[in-house]
């Protein structure tokens, strides 16, 4: 059982609202944490049967450094089964830098291909069976083509209430609505050091924080590295209180 605590902003009545950081790979710790997810919609659905107001949020990375990316992304395709008379939640699944990094690879952009190599691309080659020195222009014909669909369709930014999600951050000064796209994929500051308001309390992964997640007035950090030993991180926003699980 989670003990919630005052949240720096609030969420709609009737919402709830999981949010995970950066799993790279870590399929077990995703499916540790999907199930205490499940354990906790249970426990709170049980007096109200017909809640249908819960969105979980995976905030990117799914891929890279980790011993199966490939599993994860297996995962996240799959429907969200939850225990009987609980409601399935809504799910958005936002992108990472490190899947923006893949992507613009088999789009083939040679530059792009050896930095997401030298950032862990290796370990997710070898999730997908893809021989080793096989050349980037021959990646696309190896990797599944629903897990490339997958990366495609990822959102980049996701607002409930008083809060945004996004992978990385947001760029302060500038209004969300124009944010970029390479801010919000790849910032750390001066985001992680601002405390000015950014339009919407952030809750974000992409820079590792461990051992515990980071609450700011702005902002909520939720990469606590999984992939480096640490733990994969969830925080649940419900009315104006903040709680957090861990696997």
């Amino acid at each position: 059982m989670i003990t919630p605590v005052l949240a720096p902003a609030t969420v709609p009545p009737g919402i709830r609202v999981y949010a995970i950081g950066d799993v790279h790979g870590c399929l077990d710790q995703l499916d540790a944490l999907h199930d205490a997810i499940k354990d906790d919609m249970t426990r709170r659905n049980l007096p109200k049967m017909g809640d249908s107001g819960t969105i979980l949020v995976h905030l990117g990375d799914y891929i890279d450094r980790g011993p199966d990316s490939s599993g994860v992304i297996e995962r996240l395709l799959a429907p969200f089964a939850v225990p009987p008379g609980v409601a399935t939640p809504h799910v958005v699944n936002l992108m990472g830098n490190h899947e923006a990094m893949l992507l613009d690879a088999l789009d083939g952009q040679r530059s792009s291909a050896e930095m997401w190599l030298a950032n862990g691309g290796v370990a997710s080659l070898q999730s997908w069976a893809v021989p080793p020195r096989t050349p980037p222009r021959k990646w696309a014909a190896l990797i599944p083509p629903a897990h490339q669909a997958f990366l495609r369709g990822l959102a980049l930014l996701h607002q409930v209430g008083g809060y945004v999600f996004v992978h990385a951050g947001l760029r302060p000064g500038t209004p969300i609505a124009e944010q970029t796209r390479h801010d919000m994929l790849w910032i750390r500051e001066p985001f992680l050091s601002s405390e000015q308001a950014l339009g919407a309390v952030v809750v974000h992964g992409h820079t590792p924080e461990e051992p515990y997640p980071v609450v700011r007035t702005n902002r909520i950090g939720l990469d606590t590295g999984a992939v480096l030993g640490g733990v994969l991180s969830c925080v649940v926003l419900e009315g104006d209180t903040m709680a957090f699980l861990q696997a």
